[in-house]
């Protein structure tokens, strides 16, 4: 039986995350031990599981403090989807779609919180791109817009970095979106938040340079879990990023990039050479 989500009122310093009062579950997957595990974060602990959480919520028992492990992503999908073009602000002088507009990343590409963003030796023009994540809770096939909502587990932070140059320039945009490190994803999932309707804002070198709510969403999570499920089988633990708000500007080697999705948590990675 799934457990109703844990009242959280809680400032969470080391990842970032000012929380209010509000009832939202906060998961993370991790590595302690050698051992991969997801758990239930209160506070600067973390509660066990027995499974992954859209599998079973009970408990193991065991306990372990958030500095004594590694984060991993918030889930090991099979699959990363992706919506462009998805925030007015970020169009430009180009038209709306009239559906929304899809590519992949590979699940190769996400990397947790704290880890660095690859800046390839042939790279010229690296951006940011804060979006919202949805991960997916179970077997989602040709769902209607009005089932979709049950299949959306959770939310989290993510970055869907690009470059440019090769998004440009190549014929499609495996490298440009779909390189190794190029999909931060993280520390959290949150289950429990309003997720149509969360600011989300990204900064580099702590300098706000995204600042957007989610209820701008052209396409709305509904209708984009919805779309994609038409043409690709999603299953539990897969993600979707939703699109990224405003403008884009290139980072460099050094840089710290944050993406904060309110009420969820602060997404942090540095800018490295290989």
């Amino acid at each position: 039986m799934r457990k109703t989500g844990l009242l959280v009122a809680t400032v969470v310093m080391s990842l970032g995350v000012a929380v209010v009062a509000q009832d939202v579950t906060k998961y993370v997957r991790y590595q302690y031990q050698g051992v991969i595990s997801y758990g239930v974060l209160q506070g600067e602990t973390i509660h066990e599981l027995t499974a992954a959480p859209f599998i079973s919520e009970d408990r193991t028992g065991d306990t372990v403090a958030l500095s004594q492990v590694q984060l991993l992503t918030p889930t090991d999908p099979k699959k990363v989807i992706a919506v462009g073009l998805n925030y007015k602000s970020h169009l430009g002088e180009r038209t709306q779609a009239a559906y929304p507009g899809l590519f992949a990343k590979f699940p190769t590409s996400l990397i947790p919180h704290d880890a660095a963003i690859t800046y390839y030796e042939d790279a010229t023009d690296l951006h940011y791109e804060g979006e919202m994540v949805l991960i997916i809770g179970k077997f989602t096939q040709n769902v209607s817009e009005e089932d979709a909502p049950d299949h959306i587990f959770a939310v989290a932070p993510g970055n869907d970095v690009s470059e440019r140059a090769w998004q440009d320039n190549d014929l499609q945009w495996l490298r440009a979106k779909g390189a190794d490190t190029f999909g931060p994803v993280g520390p959290v999932m949150a289950r429990g938040v309003n997720y149509n309707n969360l600011l989300l804002e990204t900064r580099l070198n702590g300098e706000v340079k995204q600042s957007q709510r989610t209820a701008d969403l052209i396409f709305g999570t509904a209708e984009i879990v919805s779309y994609v499920s038409r043409y690709v089988t999603l299953e539990a633990g897969d993600m979707i990023f939703t699109g990224t708000p405003g403008s884009t500007s290139a980072m460099q080697p050094g840089d710290v990039v944050e993406v904060e999705l309110e009420g969820v948590g602060l997404l942090t990675n540095t800018i490295a050479k290989p």
